[in-house]
């Protein structure tokens, strides 16, 4: 047997261990996961008390739920996972592994068919691909880059995790479902139906007792409780064929923004009050939303124009719009764990983008598979995911 096909064989092998030894009666004890636990930060940390989801960690900052995401801050379970940008390839079937280092391309990882996005799990341990076509997730050790054996899972578009770690969420877009799984094992808990078209992102409240979804094809957006796992409130967007993508919520938990293809910009959304949002403009298909590492500007990604417009919370105004030189098709990724580097994928263009975070400059492209989208720069500061291609809190 081939060395790397022995390789990835014991890699499965330990990944069902690990899945069995992750059963039922663990998660539904009641009690606070190990990982949890493990997480939790020390009293002078925390600051004022917030009455967040029960199990969630504490809050580290009242006034900035980014704060854990500090350039550098690695946890303790991933300060020894190499550096790597994940890039999963829809049209290819395939993750590139791309050494940030070098910009050199250092393997390929065969999955299933049309993965959308790479997710990193609640625990920080594995690296979940979104097979959406060929309806499984397949794991990847970020330890060692190797793939483990694919779990079934139907339509995982994207995936998210609560902020107490009890629960995966599955975006089952096409089926017009939210699927709340295990987070280990990948077992339906729960299936909720949605009357919109095309769950697909989403982001929680600084407390987590509430997510908001993007409804990409109906113009929708959802308001989810988290612990009754239903969905609470719904509203359509005030824009003729609206196409809500991304979602992201400011530092200070009092809005979020919704990027939108088809309005070139961003929803600026109270999601307490989930009143109907007023539209900040940001250039055309606006797509990806991704925090600095000083928790005071959000890089927008238009895909439509080939830039980045940034917006600056602290000022609430956009500040500078980024060109990537001879154009492109800026589309999903995240930052660099120092904050330097912004990773775009190229949806179009089959090339991953490297943007200087201080300038704009464009530091490198690298040429990858066939339809690139959720590419995940991975470790990345933060105690845990919230999922997607990476939501750190």
């Amino acid at each position: 047997m081939h060395a790397r096909t022995l390789t990835r064989t014991l890699i499965a092998a330990l990944t069902l261990a690990a899945l069995a030894a992750c059963g039922d009666g663990q998660r539904q004890s009641g009690g606070t996961p190990p990982s949890t636990r493990a997480a939790k930060a020390t009293p002078a940390e925390r600051g004022p008390a917030v009455d967040g989801l029960p199990g969630m960690p504490p809050v580290l900052d009242p006034k900035d739920v980014y704060a854990a995401d500090r350039p550098n801050k690695l946890s303790p379970v991933v300060k020894d996972f190499p550096s790597r940008i994940y890039v999963p390839n829809t049209e290819s079937d395939t993750v590139t592994v791309i050494d940030p280092k070098t910009y050199k391309v250092i393997d390929t990882i065969p999955v299933g068919r049309q993965p959308q996005h790479v997710v990193p799990s609640w625990d920080l341990k594995t690296l979940w691909v979104n097979n959406d076509k060929g309806n499984t997730l397949t794991p990847i050790d970020p330890r060692t880059g190797e793939a483990g054996e694919p779990v079934d899972v139907h339509d995982p578009y994207n995936l998210y995790f609560t902020p107490d770690g009890k629960y995966a969420v599955v975006m089952a877009s096409l089926d017009r479902e939210l699927v709340f799984r295990d987070p280990h094992t990948m077992k339906v808990k729960k299936t909720v139906p949605v009357t919109c078209y095309g769950v697909n992102h989403a982001d929680f409240s600084a407390d987590g007792r509430y997510f908001i979804v993007s409804c990409e094809f109906s113009g929708e957006l959802l308001k989810v409780d988290t612990r009754a796992m239903k969905v609470v409130a719904q509203q359509k967007l005030p824009f003729d064929g609206a196409m809500p993508q991304d979602v992201k919520i400011s530092p200070d938990g009092k809005k979020f923004y919704i990027a939108d293809m088809k309005a070139d910009g961003m929803w600026v959304l109270d999601g307490d009050t989930f009143a109907t949002p007023t539209l900040l403009p940001t250039g055309k298909g606006a797509h990806g939303l991704y925090v600095g590492r000083d928790s005071r500007e959000m890089y927008v990604s238009n895909r439509g124009e080939g830039t980045v417009s940034v917006f600056d919370f602290t000022r609430d105004e956009l500040t500078a719009k980024w060109r990537l030189p001879g154009g492109g098709s800026p589309d999903m990724g995240g930052v660099s764990a120092d904050g330097k580097v912004l990773w775009l994928t190229g949806r179009y263009d089959a090339e991953v983008y490297a943007i200087d975070t201080r300038t704009g400059e464009q530091l490198a492209r690298v040429k990858v598979g066939q339809g690139p989208h959720g590419l995940a720069v991975y470790p990345q500061p933060g105690r845990y995911s919230l999922g997607h291609t990476g939501i750190f809190r």
